[in-house]
């Protein structure tokens, strides 16, 4: 019995003391709804170096792509097979693919109708057929290229002889033909031939039938007996004047030499026989015979001598003839030629003879101006040049079946890049060569740096359509908004290959402080009326105390500025600044 009591007074306690604590007074519900009494939302003083960077979200890729495209025919009109035979005027088609890999200079990108694609290191783009007489920058361009690869042509920027068997000799030694001319080129060449060969075969006929005429044969035969007048006066004159003697006055002179050398003989034996006279001889008979043999040298001797003056004096009248002889057939020459020419000019065959000359010599000019090109050539579409060798093929944009029509490859540098854009209004704080951190998405960083920005920074065919150099609708590079694109390049190489292709995030580094600097956020900082920023900082002993610190602001960065008290002492490291009265 009193265990149940017990029990119900326990049970009335506790609903009474439940209801107790359920029941609120007015004022009691009235002060639990009151708001709470505002309060300082403060920030502490921090001592930090600050670093203002604009990220960059972009795609880690190999450096200066660059779309290649032929700048015409590889090979001859409409393309030749590999002997260098015409393959037909059908469409060019790739028969050797582009393979991405290390583009060396004079390797073969692709083959196209069996012909090779050769890259070459040069600024000058191909533009047109190099062809024997051709010159300009782009053929000295290939002959320093040919030096490069031991084939030695000369450099005179003129697509000469040399060069083109410098050609000749690059294209065996990697097993090709150089373009030589094709068929319809020889029969070109064969016709103009023919051309010069049937215009002499017309002027020789005309001739004929001009130096035959009724009017010109007999002044061409009389001319023609002239000249022949004229040689045999001259070779009588040249003889002439060769020869001292004529044949009688050799004759002549032979005989008043003998008769010189008896009287002498005569004179020698009577001098011999004076000095071996005897006393008893009768010497008056022996000088006798002495002096008539002396007298008879002396008259030998004189008609000798007057022999020599007759000879010169003979030669001298004698040359006066054949000189004369040799003037008047001169001029009988002249003569009949004036009247062979006058009477050719009075022909009426006079006129086609002259135009068959005209003929012949215009078929010459044709010929020879043809010749000037024709031989061993290089396509426009044999050769690419880049900028810079060795190079990256990095995607192939044909496959073998093809047809050529646009871009056939990409290639870059070996080097690594980033592209992407930042807000015009970022960009004026951009300049090339501003440091920067890469981190890819698995939050490895590597060192980068600004390379360029605005058009220079966008990739070699963005915007355009195949690398055609028409413009696409849009380009992911720029766009209305006003954005501006940026290149950077990794400072190292580590690491980086096996993230291309991958997402990075880069931020470049627009400005730092020197070292750590007293920050607080940028919320704290209050500029009055007269311009002065100042900060609010909470004094000790809590409430809402609070004292203003006029002070210089500095670099601002990721949502805190660098602050600098005016007056030293008043701000340190640890105080904490009002960022919001609420």
């Amino acid at each position: 019995m009193l265990g149940g009591v017990l029990a119900g007074v326990v049970l009335v306690a506790g609903t009474g003391w439940a209801v107790g604590t359920r029941l609120r007074s007015p004022a009691d519900e009235a002060a639990l709804r009151r708001p709470p009494r505002p309060s300082l939302v403060t920030s502490p003083v921090a001592r930090k170096k600050l670093t203002s960077a604009i990220a960059v979200s972009g795609t880690l890729a190999y450096g200066s792509p660059l779309p290649v495209t032929l700048a015409g025919v590889v090979g001859g009109a409409g393309g030749t097979d590999a002997a260098g035979a015409a393959a037909g005027g059908g469409a060019q088609r790739v028969t050797r693919a582009p393979r991405p890999g290390t583009v060396k200079e004079g390797s073969v990108l692709l083959e196209v109708n069996g012909r090779p694609v050769f890259a070459l290191r040069g600024k000058v783009p191909m533009h047109r057929t190099m062809a024997p007489g051709t010159g300009g920058a782009d053929v000295r361009q290939l002959q320093a290229a040919l030096r490069r690869l031991g084939c030695r042509p000369p450099s005179t920027g003129v697509f000469d002889s040399a060069t083109a068997a410098a050609v000749r000799r690059w294209y065996a030694a990697r097993g090709y033909r150089a373009q030589e001319p094709d068929l319809a080129a020889r029969r070109e060449l064969e016709t103009l031939r023919q051309a010069v060969r049937t215009a002499e075969e017309d002027l020789l006929t005309d001739r004929e039938a001009l130096d035959t005429g009724r009017d010109v044969k007999p002044l061409t035969v009389k001319l023609a007996n002239a000249r022949e007048d004229l040689r045999a006066a001259r070779n009588a004159l040249a003889a002439e004047k060769a020869r001292d003697l004529s044949p009688e006055e050799a004759t002549r002179l032979t005989e008043l030499t003998r008769a010189v050398r008896q009287a002498e003989e005569e004179v020698l034996t009577a001098a011999q026989a004076l000095a071996a006279a005897k006393p008893g001889d009768d010497r008056t008979l022996l000088e006798a015979k002495a002096a008539g043999a002396r007298e008879n040298l002396r008259a030998a001797q004189e008609t000798l001598a007057a022999f020599d003056d007759e000879a010169r004096a003979g030669k001298t009248t004698r040359l006066a003839g054949l000189t004369k002889e040799v003037r008047a057939a001169e001029d009988a020459v002249a003569t009949a030629d004036q009247a062979l020419r006058r009477a050719r000019r009075l022909s009426p065959l006079r006129l086609k003879v002259a135009n068959g000359r005209r003929d012949v010599a215009g078929a010459k000019a044709v010929l020879a101006e043809y010749l000037k090109t024709y031989g061993v050539s290089v396509p426009p579409g044999e050769i690419v040049f880049l900028p810079a060798l060795p190079a990256r093929l990095d995607e192939a944009a044909v496959r073998p079946g093809d047809a050529v029509e646009g871009k056939v490859a990409t290639v870059t540098s070996s080097s690594f890049a980033v592209t992407g854009s930042v807000d015009r209004d970022e960009a004026k704080l951009l300049r090339k060569g501003l440091k920067a951190v890469l981190e890819t998405a698995d939050g490895a960083t590597f060192p980068a740096v600004l390379t360029a920005t605005g058009k220079d920074a966008e990739p070699a065919d963005a915007g355009t359509d195949g690398g055609s150099g028409e413009k696409k609708a849009t380009s992911p590079f720029g766009d209305a908004a006003g954005s501006v694109p940026v290149l950077l390049t990794p400072t190292t190489a580590k690491g980086l290959r096996d993230a291309v292709g991958t997402p990075v995030t880069a931020r470049i580094s627009v400005g730092a402080t020197g070292g750590a600097v007293l920050t607080v956020p940028v919320a704290a900082v209050v500029t009055s009326a007269d311009g002065r920023a100042r900060v609010r900082v909470a004094l000790p002993g809590g409430g809402d105390r609070v004292a203003d610190v006029e002070v210089r602001t500095g670099l601002a960065a990721d949502g805190d500025v660098e602050v600098t008290p005016v007056r030293p002492g008043t701000l340190k490291e640890g105080d904490r600044v009002v960022v919001s009265d609420a």
